[in-house]
């Protein structure tokens, strides 16, 4: 039997059952239910990233003078170095007496900083804005940001990503499950 003539049969044999609808028209606003029922709201990857502050204040992009007028005028500041990548110059500011490193960010060498990245070490008694700071256990950790844990993350099973590698709170632990370090910003480009 040809192709069409087969297909004239079963068009008249065939159940109404088994005829098709015609489509809804598209554009906006005309979405199908099953359009509505797949369509999921994006997550916004950063917004750990933006909502996180240490000791309440320090931020990712606050500029340079806010972190010498509220907390130290004298960091050691290392080179400014041209990054790639962020088609910017990073220079390191750091406060080994408080166990705090700061990277700033700027357009050219001498032109306004801000914060890019910030990284706690002992001794510093900073906490992040859920109460977690150096010496706080895996488990005050996962109670804490474990709904915005990244699993898969490479570095190994001392490390714990909250938000994303690319932009997010970052906490490395010692043999004993306790917070030897945190760092806040993008851990990769």
């Amino acid at each position: 039997m040809k192709p069409i003539a087969a297909s004239l049969i079963l068009l008249l044999i065939a159940p109404p059952a088994l005829a098709l609808e015609p489509m809804p028209t598209c554009g906006p606003g005309k979405l199908t239910s099953l359009d509505a029922q797949t369509r999921k709201e994006e997550p916004n990857p950063f917004e750990l990233l933006d909502s996180e502050a240490i000791d309440g204040w320090l931020t990712i992009g606050l500029p340079a003078r806010t972190v010498l007028e509220q907390f130290a005028p004298n960091p050691i500041k290392g080179d400014p170095q041209f990054w790639g990548a962020l088609g910017a110059y990073v220079q390191p500011w750091r406060y080994p007496n408080q166990g705090l490193g700061i990277d700033m960010i700027s357009e050219r060498v001498g032109s306004e900083q801000e914060i890019l990245s910030v990284t706690i070490q002992a001794p510093s008694t900073a906490t992040t804005a859920r109460g977690i700071g150096i010496g706080s256990t895996w488990a005050e950790v996962e109670a804490a940001y474990g709904d915005e844990r990244e699993y898969g993350t490479a570095g190994g099973e001392n490390i714990f990503v909250a938000g994303s590698i690319y932009g997010g709170v970052i906490f490395f632990f010692d043999a004993e499950e306790r917070v030897t370090e945190i760092f806040l910003g993008a851990g990769a480009e």
